[in-house]
């Protein structure tokens, strides 16, 4: 993890990085600038010049091998337009051909052989053969010639906690230094591979190479791939050889590692995990609400493994998962944990098919807290889940199954949603990670509305690199279809430091003393103990300002805002369905139908919420991470079941404010303590980010992870 790698006859001087922050990023290698008759051989005009751009294709695409063996990201870049034209302004497509006297016969967007020239989906647009993308690759489309310009690529690198990048492709005096510099600006260590790019003047392309890392790195440095290609592959630590066949680790890095070397078959992993639930269910009967039939499940294996025969494997191959449910599977009833509201779609959810298409296979429903309401997991028709540490503790809610799935080692992953801590909580008592992502950013299409402004989906996993390759596979972009989806552009990026957040070092807050009264005295030591271990992990303590994040919770409960829980579900299902619901659930809508609230009270608190988010945007300002116990304490059932209401709203004092400050938070297991009988529990913390943040929190929560 630590591996620091080195190209040491880069200039000015030896370029450093490390693989898991590292990106080699390929620009635009397409058909329409590498082969004949594309905008390329218009562009240069000489067919001998133009023959030897395509001489750096046979080192990049050992390069491009020697990346993946590395373990280094990987994205391309394709120049192009909307077949409408509607995204090139009439300056770039009129400039060249207007000249007089000029060789460009065709501009962009006029048919060419390969289609119209550089237009997206054209034949010619696409990448060539040599460097085809593998699944898990990114692939980004750019109107301009540098590639930040109206893209995602930036975002892309941010998810992925890319400080370094490693640069190819064509041309060298254009698009390559164009996005160089500009990456450069944006505060990514760069290193052009001299022999991986080229241009149509070789004049100008030694020149370009050369102001690239004039003046001892002014944007930084060129390099060869000679010293990378010297590289061995990443060691990766493996457990102890075994007798071959699946062992039973549905870990990501052992399920893939077995599956890249063809060691084991996703037909003997669902085996296995058939048998897992099968036996856990004696312990706990109440955590999935249906399952997939062995035989439909075997089929599903049988399936992928023809699918992907002999081609690369997707990022989340064969990785069992479950789905809370409250989201769609095509063909499998949606109950939400109440019969009277069950429908059966006939369309999965976008992001389940998502994670279809990157290769997981789906087990089946997880049981919640009824109509996702309740921190929990006591408000279930189908029983009560309970905690993997102890039977008499709660498992928390609403995605009380998937994180007992998780917990349990019954799944790799677990879809869940998250309203006001739902993902969240139930992962502080499982020991798990539970990422809330920032709210409109992943797909709502297919779920069950909470509150249709608040809600999120979750993903639950068992380490922080798990849920982040989720989340990557998962986060398809904005979804036309979703009324409340963020596009790319509204969503605020950051300065990279290249040396990482251990280095660099962050800024995290914590909350006054005043906050933390409400949590055991357990919890308080070991939310002190946390801060500490974030402390040794390179981050500096900062106290802020409580206000907003009390002022939005109770906005969240005792404001009119929980009328849009009405609202979602519909008044006369809810006044109809009252003796067909849980008791709790039907008590507490039953309260929220005879409250007393005039129309003006929803606007005082809609004036309220935004000016509690901009209290809270100000504060990351200051602050790269906010750190708080997930929870306050770990109640038992009985407990529960005697106080449901007030119980479980103090369960949510340092969740239910995240989605109405628009944040993302990442709960995070921060080791286990023994209760007054001696049961041993488990604690976790919650990385709390600014919105659109949801990249810099995974990486100051791996940090953590790391840090004993």
């Amino acid at each position: 993890m630590d591996t620091v790698m080195e190209l040491p006859l880069a200039r000015p001087y030896s370029f450093k990085f490390r693989p898991e922050s590292t990106a080699l990023l390929i620009i635009d290698m397409q058909r329409d600038f590498l082969d004949p008759n594309g905008f390329g051989a218009i562009q240069c005009g000489n067919d001998e010049v133009f023959r030897s751009v395509r001489e750096i294709v046979p080192t990049t695409q050992r390069v491009l091998e020697a990346a993946r063996n590395l373990g280094l990201h990987v994205f391309h870049t394709r120049e192009g337009h909307q077949p409408d034209l509607s995204d090139l302004p009439p300056a770039k497509r009129l400039r060249q051909i207007s000249a007089p006297s000029s060789h460009h016969t065709l501009g962009i967007g006029d048919q060419g052989p390969m289609g119209r020239l550089l237009v997206r989906g054209e034949y010619g647009h696409d990448i060539i053969d040599e460097l085809r993308p593998v699944p898990g690759e990114v692939v980004v489309d750019k109107p301009g010639k540098g590639s930040f310009w109206n893209t995602t690529l930036h975002r892309a690198l941010l998810a992925r906690g890319v400080t370094h990048l490693l640069v190819a492709g064509v041309t060298t005096e254009c698009c390559v230094n164009t996005t160089f510099r500009e990456a450069s600006d944006r505060g990514f260590e760069c290193c052009v591979l001299a022999d991986c790019t080229s241009g149509f003047d070789s004049s100008f392309v030694t020149k370009a190479l050369d102001m690239l890392c004039s003046y001892d790195g002014l944007f930084g440095y060129v390099g060869s791939s000679a010293d990378l290609l010297n590289h061995e592959p990443a060691q990766v630590p493996t457990p102890p050889s075994t007798p071959p066949g699946f062992q039973g680790d549905l870990s990501f890095t052992s399920l893939r590692k077995q599956y890249s070397n063809r060691e084991i078959r996703p037909i003997e992993v669902v085996k296995d995990v058939i048998s897992r639930v099968s036996e856990y269910y004696t312990r706990d009967p109440a955590v999935w609400t249906t399952l997939q039939t062995p035989d439909k499940l075997m089929e599903a294996a049988q399936a992928l493994e023809d699918r992907f025969r002999d081609r690369p494997l997707p990022p989340l191959y064969g990785l069992p998962f479950a789905v809370k449910d409250n989201i769609d599977v095509a063909g499998v009833a949606t109950t939400a944990a109440c019969e009277a509201y069950a429908y059966i779609p006939t369309k999965s959810a976008k992001v389940v098919d998502a994670l279809l298409e990157a290769g997981a296979l789906y087990v089946g429903k997880t049981n919640l807290d009824q109509l996702a309401t309740g921190l929990s997991g006591c408000r279930s028709p189908y029983g009560y889940p309970r905690s993997v540490f102890g039977r008499g503790r709660i498992s928390g809610g609403s995605s009380s199954g998937s994180a007992v799935a998780v917990g349990a080692g019954l799944v790799s992953f677990a879809l869940g949603t998250d309203t006001a801590g739902s993902g969240r909580v139930p992962a502080a008592f499982n020991g798990v990670v539970g990422f809330k992502p920032t709210k409109s950013t992943i797909s709502a299409q297919g779920v069950v509305p909470a509150c249709k402004s608040l809600d999120t989906i979750s993903v639950l996993a068992p380490t922080v690199g798990e849920a982040r390759a989720v989340w990557l596979a998962a986060d398809q972009g904005p979804d036309s279809t979703d009324p409340y989806a963020k596009t790319q552009q509204s969503l605020p990026l950051w300065h990279v430091d290249f040396r990482g957040p251990r280095e660099g070092g962050f800024k995290f807050g914590v909350p006054p003393p005043e906050a933390l009264q409400s949590c055991t005295a357990v919890y308080q030591e070991r939310f002190t103990e946390a801060a500490a271990r974030l402390q040794r992990a390179g981050g500096t303590p900062q106290q802020v300002d409580w206000t907003p994040f009390y002022g939005a919770n109770r906005l969240l409960y005792d404001g009119a805002l929980l009328n849009e829980r009405v609202a979602c579900l519909g008044p006369e299902f809810l006044r109809d369905s009252q003796h067909r619901l849980h008791p709790t659930i039907s008590k507490l809508f039953k309260a929220a139908l005879e409250k007393d609230q005039k129309p003006w009270d929803v606007f005082r608190d809609q004036h309220l919420q935004a000016e509690y988010t901009r209290q809270a945007a100000w504060l990351f300002r200051e602050i790269d991470v906010l750190l708080v116990p997930t929870t306050p304490h770990h109640p038992t059932v009985a407990e529960m079941e005697s106080d449901p209401l007030a119980l479980n709203a103090k369960l949510g004092d340092f969740t239910h404010f995240a989605n109405v400050l628009d944040l993302c938070g990442l709960a995070v297991p921060a080791g286990v303590y023994n209760d007054e009988g001696g049961e041993k529990l488990p604690f976790g913390v919650t990385f709390v980010g600014g919105s659109g943040y949801d990249g810099k929190v995974f990486d100051i929560a791996r940090e953590f992870e790391r840090t004993a």
